[in-house]
């Protein structure tokens, strides 16, 4: 992203800044009808997209050149006579009226403008599947068996993307984006700016830096803390990694191991609520229940996820016999208290969502309540010039989101346009045979293949549209199926090959970027049995019998528990190859053997976890365990251990 200063930048944050106050309007007061409220949101935030990435290396770095500006405009114009239109479009009938030349025209420059948008600020793949739909449209009728499709000619191909009501660039998917997304997106900026990361940071310190590992379970804690307000992998990695990363590597961490762990904490910020990125409230409207019971069934799965991340560390830690971070380096209660009320506004979005607000008017008074609350305290108080950078800085954000979202939208209504959508489940289904284990590990890693090449929000709404309708016969609650493809679709992000949240962690740590995906996927690879049993236990949605409930907690945290240890092979002491073996399989055995009631496996879980904590007091009694030294650098070997 380019940093413009002067009398250009000065212009482009006063822009951002008013499309935020214009989306901050919207949500407080209502909002105008699909087709106007989508044709503004792309004509405010679609623009600057050209202004603030260059198109090449060679681009100038703090600039816009001509060819920007021309862009920027040619990504307005379009957006105009939409909203200048509308009546027009709706009254007409698809496929039937005939296009003008100026809908011709305008149509082939919107796409293509999303498509470079999308290839400067997201990525080459997104931006490849959306020419690759187009193209598919235009060549359908050519091609044998499963891909056929009658001929589309170019007005039916620039209708199904530019004047289809509900689909394509202005379909429910940018309407999602400019509604519940950007309100939230506004919120956690305005938290962000208001110091909340540094409550979370102090907290973490205070909750985990005791124990063994402390400086990554501070990261881990302060990770999941953060993606309560951020929903952004990225933004999470960038914040809390700018502190915890050095810290774990002036505190006895290798930097590529820090960053692992960095990065695999925050990619799980998207998976904890209330704000749980793009992915999650497009999910609220495409099945049709209230964000709060998003939030509900999400919560055991997020909380299990951090469970497998500090088990895996605590092992770790153990293992290179690093141990809590002295006290004098821990913040004290005072520091943590001096920042309590800026909980005040997360409270009032969750109790409004709770009290089925609707989302977006909840995030407006939340925003409202961030800048009121800031301001109880002088350290926290933000002056204009700190709300006009967040307010700035979460309008670049949300010109992102909607570049990702548009072309997502592209996709799905090209898939469906051409019944390609039905062929693919179709294969899909063929392929699993009928059962519903394959037929989940077959989305699944449909899923994690679309999400190493784009990002979460494109890739959950893609493998959604085809393969939840199909795990769907199988009987399993749709708010579980969604949950499941939205979890593999956050892990994705890091996993190799290409994994830009470890990427950003390897940046900040000085670490080699592929060794830390790999990593981070190490870290992140009992997450993987948790979005697996969101398919056959209802208890991990808290649905069911409090038993239930805390019967499936217990079988699949012991069993995560019991995983970590075997892949760090170590516990009270280095585990040999069987015994590493021996842990992996039970703990697979305890959260995935769904044909044994899971309060049976939730006692044997518990019983293998109690034994290897009173082998870990007996070596420790015995003086056999090796000694954990506090969290120092180790100067007399010259480097971190």
């Amino acid at each position: 992203m380019r940093r413009i200063d002067g009398i250009p930048g000065t212009l482009l944050g006063l822009w951002s800044v008013a499309a935020v106050l214009v989306h901050i309007w919207f949500a407080g007061t209502g909002y105008p009808e699909p087709l106007e409220l989508a044709a503004i949101h792309l004509a405010l935030f679609v623009p600057p997209v050209f202004l603030l990435f260059p198109a090449t290396e060679h681009s100038p770095k703090n600039r816009p050149s001509v060819l920007d500006l021309v862009l920027a405009v040619c990504a307005f114009v379009p957006n105009v006579y939409i909203y200048l239109n509308q009546e027009q479009i709706y009254e007409r009938t698809s496929f039937i009226d005939p296009l003008t030349p100026v809908q011709y025209v305008l149509g082939t420059v919107m796409v293509a403008t999303v498509v470079e948008a999308t290839r400067r600020s997201i990525s080459y793949t997104l931006a490849g599947l959306v020419v690759a739909v187009i193209g598919y449209m235009a060549i359908c009728h050519l091609l044998p068996g499963a891909w056929y499709y009658r001929e589309l000619p170019f007005a039916h191909i620039t209708e199904i993307n530019f004047l289809s009501v509900g689909s394509g660039l202005y379909g429910s998917l940018t309407v999602m984006s400019a509604t519940i997304v950007a309100s939230f997106l506004i919120f956690g900026s305005l938290m962000q700016a208001s110091g909340m990361s540094r409550l979370f940071g102090n907290f973490g310190a205070l909750t985990g830096g005791r124990f063994t590992g402390g400086p990554a379970k501070v990261a881990v804690i302060s990770s999941a803390l953060f993606g309560t307000m951020s929903g952004s992998s990225v933004a999470n990695v960038v914040v809390t990694g700018s502190m915890s990363i050095p810290l774990m590597k002036r505190l006895g961490f290798r930097p590529v191991f820090a960053a692992g762990i960095e990065a695999a904490a925050s990619v799980g910020g998207p998976l904890v609520p209330p704000v749980m990125g793009a992915a999650a409230f497009i999910m609220s409207e495409m099945i049709a229940v209230p964000y709060s019971a998003i939030i509900v069934a999400a919560a055991m799965g997020a909380a299990l996820y951090y469970v497998n991340i500090l088990a895996a560390v605590h092992y770790e830690s153990k293992k290179l016999g690093i141990g809590a971070i002295p006290r004098h380096m821990l913040p004290s209660l005072s520091d943590l208290v001096r920042d309590a009320h800026l909980v005040l506004p997360l409270a009032l979005l969750v109790t409004m969502m709770m009290m089925r607000f609707s989302p977006y008017l909840a995030a407006f008074w939340g925003t409202i309540a961030t800048v009121v609350v800031a301001a109880l305290r002088s350290h926290t108080r933000m002056g204009p010039r700190a709300i006009f950078i967040a307010l700035r800085d979460g309008g670049f954000l949300i010109s992102m989101i909607a570049v990702a979202v548009t072309s997502a939208g592209i996709i799905t209504a090209a898939l469906t346009a051409t019944g390609l959508l039905l062929a693919f489940t179709g294969m899909i289904k063929a392929a699993a045979g009928g059962s519903l284990l394959l037929l989940a590990l077959l989305i699944a890693g449909t899923c994690l293949f679309l999400g190493v090449g784009i990002p979460t929000t494109p890739a959950y709404i893609i493998t959604a549209a085809i393969g939840a309708p199909l795990i769907a016969e199988h009987g399993v609650p749709l708010i579980a199926i969604h949950l499941f493809i939205f979890y593999f679709a956050v892990l994705a992000d890091a996993s190799p090959p290409v994994a830009p949240v470890a990427d950003a962690a390897a940046t900040i740590a000085g670490a080699p970027p592929m060794t830390t995906g790999w990593y981070a996927c190490r870290f992140a690879l009992g997450g993987f049995v948790t979005g697996m049993a969101y398919i056959y236990e209802p208890g991990l949605i808290l649905e069911g019998s409090l038993f239930g409930i805390v019967s499936t907690a217990i079988a699949l945290s012991t069993g995560l528990v019991l995983i970590s240890a075997g892949l760090v092979g170590y516990t009270w002491g280095p585990l040999p190859a069987w015994l590493r073996l021996a842990y992996v399989t039970a703990g697979c055995l305890c959260s995935l053997a769904y044909v044994v009631p899971v309060w049976q496996r939730g006692l044997i879980g518990l019983a293998l976890v109690g034994a290897t904590i009173l082998m870990s007091r007996i070596a420790t009694a015995r003086g056999t365990a090796p000694e954990l030294k506090p969290a120092l650098v180790n100067h007399a070997e010259g480097e971190l251990r």
